[in-house]
């Protein structure tokens, strides 16, 4: 296997703090939402980042998946994802909804693009087995 990429970012100061990485692209304020008993701050936080870098990544297999089988994707697509966290005993897990929206394809043939990107997407293949990940369409 060899690594195409390689991103860096660090945090200090956990959930109500700041996350910069390496090259500075990304230099934001962290906050605990009021659900989670926190101030509510204008931060952002691991759940939004991680549902962001999903659906940008999701897209990007999508598209992969669609060129392969010679499918065209409007231009108007959307993935939008869901990321809860949950309580499980002592610990804590995620919970992912991904919703995708094809203008000009059917729900069938959004379903079959989505479950095809599912087997290569990098974010998928980390949370396999490990998060419960829900694939739906939307019409």
């Amino acid at each position: 296997m060899t690594i195409i990429y390689t991103a860096q970012a660090a945090a200090t100061g956990g959930r109500a703090g700041t996350a910069r990485s390496e090259d500075g692209r990304l230099d934001l304020s962290l906050s605990v939402p009021a659900d989670m008993g926190g101030d509510g701050g204008p931060g952002t936080n691991p759940e939004q980042l991680f549902a962001a870098g999903y659906a940008a990544c999701f897209q990007g297999a999508l598209g992969v998946v669609a060129r392969r089988q010679k499918i065209t994707l409007s231009d108007d697509s959307v993935i939008t994802a869901r990321v809860g966290l949950q309580k499980v005993g002592l610990a804590f897990a995620l919970d992912v909804e991904l919703e995708g929206h094809f203008p000009g394809l059917s729900e069938e043939q959004g379903q079959q693009l989505m479950e095809s990107a599912h087997q290569i997407c990098p974010y998928s293949v980390a949370t396999r087995g490990n998060v419960d990940v829900r694939l739906r369409v939307k019409s």
